[in-house]
């Protein structure tokens, strides 16, 4: 059981998210030593789950649209055409490690309702048993209220309690959960955080959204509290940082699963 962040090494499954802010536009450099991180844990024997954010920042480039675009048909098509380029970029870097990487799209749905869930399983667990990576985003060019709404650290929490995951890593663009937004005078980086701890201060304090993406740290101290309640420990460290939060090193906010 994993229990503390110095255990992640040790952990069978593992599911990690990075967000659409910390592989594209100016921090798409960071997509390398993500895989390569994520190679290395594989090479390691541990199973590796990736949620991957980026479809539709990723798209927008190719599009010639400077901001995120506002209405709903374009972001779709912004995020079937970045679905594309994103996959490939993530499978050329993992070719380097004789890596293969395979594409899961799914909505908030079919992780909630049979029998979609039933088979978003088993062909995860079969990727797994046939030495692929799955690369989880959500499906952006179907999706109605999620796409405006949602949030894949959410979708992250759910994938993890799907396939069993014995801990979850939430990537971001900040090393930690801080007690404040990371840029205002005093603000602390938050270490530890209980099952029962009120962090509704936290939350009202750190919401960040960017023009990339949707989340921060209000949807990842929620999706950490809804991967713990189903007894799935959660980090949240900076992408950067990956390769060492994978070796249990670094820093970080550890949210301790409940006890079941």
């Amino acid at each position: 059981m994993i229990r503390h962040k110095s255990d992640i090494p040790h952990a069978k499954r593992l599911v990690v998210k990075v967000g659409s802010s910390s592989i594209t536009g100016d921090q798409a450099d960071q997509l390398d030593g993500l895989v390569t991180a994520l190679a290395a844990a594989k090479a390691q024997g541990q199973e590796i789950v990736l949620v991957s954010s980026g479809a539709i920042a990723t798209g927008m480039p190719q599009l010639e649209l400077g901001d995120r675009p506002l209405d709903l048909a374009t972001q779709q098509a912004a995020a079937a055409v970045g679905q594309n380029l994103l996959m490939r970029r993530y499978q050329d870097i993992f070719d380097r490690f004789g890596v293969t990487s395979g594409q899961v799209l799914l909505t908030v749905g079919d992780v909630e309702n049979e029998p979609h869930r039933s088979n978003a399983r088993r062909t995860i667990e079969r990727m797994l048993g046939l030495g692929v990576i799955p690369i989880v985003n959500e499906n952006d060019t179907v999706a109605t209220q999620e796409i405006r709404f949602g949030d894949n650290d959410r979708l992250a929490a759910q994938v993890a309690e799907l396939v069993g995951a014995d801990a979850l890593v939430l990537l971001s663009d900040v090393e930690a959960i801080y007690t404040a937004p990371p840029s205002q005078p005093g603000a602390q980086p938050v270490e530890l955080i209980q099952p029962d701890d009120d962090l509704s201060w936290l939350v009202l304090e750190s919401s960040v959204v960017n023009t990339v993406g949707t989340g921060g740290a209000v949807t990842k101290v929620s999706a950490a509290r809804l991967a713990t309640a189903s007894g799935i420990p959660t980090l949240v460290t900076g992408t950067w940082l990956v390769a060492g939060a994978l070796a249990g090193q670094g820093p970080g906010t550890w949210f301790v699963a409940s006890v079941n």
